[in-house]
């Protein structure tokens, strides 16, 4: 059995099964569109660039039945599937729904949810990215009595699931944007009450408990007044507060300065790691990412990019990954890696045609004797 818990997210976008999905990749091909269209912004931008895999559909069990074979040769044993609840009903679910949960071999693979409760604009729409990214077209932010909806709800169709990611045999789930999840439930007290009734649900459902999960961001590190009462908090003070179970991150892009050498990226990570592990009472699992260039999704140039970032590279942070763990008491060797196939942000662990299944290969290395 594999000694660690290599998490790599998924963003369920690669498919045209998803009719809300159209207004923003209107071919019907999800966000493979953007990857095709994506261009070399200057001398040296690694873009374009294209699938070993090719374009495929990964709502479609075939096609997922290959990619967990394929992950699961090379060390990653669990994905996180971005989840989204737009305007009262799920949004890109198909590729969980129809394509892993489908697939002949998904119970070898564990899974887990990550909320990505954020607003929603033209930040996926290429035809409006450079004029207008921010404008909101969905909000992430939703009440208490839709919040216990879709918790009832992913308790009994997802954490049932024998192959849904547990620690301690506690479902997992986890946050993206505490703010919008404050907004929405009403304040710091009221977002306590509506968690509260989350774990209560999981528990008369039979599990031990929730391990709830809260991804960092610089920005979570003021929350001052969002409760509306006047008290200020930080993030160590809403994790408290609002009794999360773990933390890790998303991106590095959250954390460190992007816009550099990959070799010098490193060390802010393990910074980073240590900072967080340091900082709260609850278990922080470290995150690596793979690299960051969002220009497949504009036109103009976006001037963040990752550079140096080989799968060479790559293997470096792994193993400080590696040692971080094996140096730390945690319930789990959980290790996060961003991503599965974040294509149109580059940073993704299926194979291209620039470094083949280098990365893939990178996580085998170390994870795999």
């Amino acid at each position: 059995m594999q000694k660690y818990d290599i998490a790599a997210y998924i963003w369920p976008a690669y498919t045209g099964k998803e009719p809300r999905a159209y207004q923003f990749w209107p071919e019907k091909h999800g966000e493979w569109e953007s990857v095709k269209s994506a261009e070399k912004k200057f001398n040296g931008h690694c873009w374009p660039r294209k699938p070993v895999w090719g374009y495929q559909d990964e709502a479609d069990p075939a096609v997922m039945e290959m990619q967990i074979k394929e992950a699961l040769s090379h060390g990653v044993n669990i994905f996180i599937y971005d989840w989204y609840w737009y305007d009262n009903r799920p949004f890109l679910e198909q590729c969980l729904n129809d394509g892993f949960l489908k697939a002949k071999n998904s119970t070898d693979m564990k899974f887990c949810l990550m909320w990505a409760n954020h607003d929603a604009g033209n930040a996926w729409d290429k035809r409006l990215s450079d004029i207008r990214p921010f404008y909101t077209i969905w909000n992430g932010a939703i009440d208490k009595k839709q919040f216990e909806f879709i918790t009832k709800r992913n308790i009994e169709k997802y954490f049932v699931r024998e192959n849904y990611y547990k620690i301690d045999g506690k479902p997992v789930f986890i946050i993206y944007d505490i703010n919008n999840l404050i907004k929405g439930l009403g304040g710091v007290d009221g977002t306590a009450e509506a968690i509260e009734k989350f774990r209560n649900d999981t528990k008369k459902a039979g599990f031990k408990d929730l391990f709830l999960m809260l991804i960092l961001n610089d920005s979570y590190y003021d929350l001052s007044g969002v409760d509306g009462n006047g008290k200020n908090f930080d993030s160590a003070d809403i994790v408290k507060k609002l009794n999360f179970d773990g933390i890790t991150h998303y991106q590095m892009a959250h954390f460190t300065d992007v816009n550099r050498d990959y070799e010098q990226i490193i060390p802010d990570m393990v910074k980073e790691w240590e900072k967080q592990s340091s900082r709260f009472s609850v278990p922080y699992f470290p995150h690596v990412s793979i690299g960051w260039d969002n220009n497949p999704r504009f036109h103009c140039l976006m001037e963040n990019i990752a550079k140096n970032n080989t799968p060479e590279n790559f293997e470096k942070a792994l193993k400080l990954a590696k040692e971080f763990v094996d140096g730390k008491t945690l319930p789990v060797p959980l290790i996060t890696i961003n991503s599965w196939n974040e294509w149109t942000e580059s940073s993704y662990l299926e194979p291209d045609n620039i470094y083949g299944y280098g990365y893939l290969d990178a996580v085998k290395n170390v994870f795999i004797k």
